[in-house]
């Protein structure tokens, strides 16, 4: 089932082309990542995926009722306010108690709800964000450079998690990253995007296309590396790049050195 389907997407900022003619859909089940270099309209497009912005042409198509939740890049809060993590995933509106544990748990945080959000580590603070998001019971979980200031191994716990909350929610998981070593391995679908899309389709074959590499150099299809999730489940997207590969992985790949 198609959850969000864009079509001959154009975006102008301040004047600018930001993006043009994107085509792209998402199906719910899987997990796809965006990549670019800065400045490629990685953010404006989750923007207008959301609705926070309007297409200057083209269409975006969402499934009826389709719930989206949204773990941005980062979230200030005053260190000196006083808040619990129970109080910010009451904020705006409550939410039952029952919901509120089952999104920690989910989020990998079943013993912190009494805990200040300012004591929180950067990697705590960005795992209750993400239970603010599953709360919302997405069919779409978005998130934007969702590990921002984690260190490496923090960043792949948190990748694996998501990966958790897809299996057991059933969810399509949208995310921007720079950080290809933990991404490229961790997703069904790629994207590589430069104001249009220059390459789509599964990490191994991604890496491989000569549009990937003239972006991040020729050193990345290492970056398939940290870990990789098995897969026992398909989805119906063939890749725009000229390789083909089996879809199920049931070993890990050796990290790059």
């Amino acid at each position: 089932m198609r959850l969000i389907e864009t079509r001959d997407l154009n975006m102008r900022l301040g004047g600018n082309v930001v993006l043009e003619g994107v085509n792209l859909s998402i199906t719910r089940g899987e997990i796809v990542t965006i990549v670019g270099p800065n400045g490629s309209g990685k953010s404006t497009l989750l923007r207008a995926i959301i609705g926070a912005l309007a297409p200057t042409s083209g269409a975006i198509t969402r499934a009826p009722g389709l719930r989206i939740g949204y773990v941005p890049q980062k979230l200030h809060i005053d260190p000196t306010l006083p808040l619990t993590v129970t109080r910010f995933l009451g904020l705006p509106r409550r939410h039952p108690a029952s919901d509120l544990r089952a999104a920690l748990e989910q989020a990998g945080l079943p013993d912190l709800r009494d805990h200040q959000m300012a004591d929180l580590s950067g990697g705590q603070f960005q795992r209750v964000l993400l239970a603010r998001a599953l709360m919302e019971k997405p069919d779409l979980l978005i998130l934007d450079e969702a590990t921002q200031g984690l260190d490496q191994p923090g960043s792949a716990a948190f990748y694996r998690r998501i990966e958790e909350v897809r299996q057991s929610l059933g969810c399509a998981v949208l995310m921007v990253s720079h950080e290809l070593h933990v991404v490229m391995s961790a997703s069904d679908r790629v994207i590589c995007l430069n104001g249009h899309i220059c390459c789509e389709g599964r990490p191994e074959v991604v890496a491989q296309a000569e549009e990937y590499r003239a972006i991040f150099g020729r050193g990345t299809q290492g970056a398939l590396a940290l870990y990789r999730h098995e897969h026992n489940h398909d989805h119906d997207h063939s890749a725009d790049c000229t390789h083909d590969h089996d879809h199920d992985h049931d070993h890990p790949h050796e990290a790059a050195e």
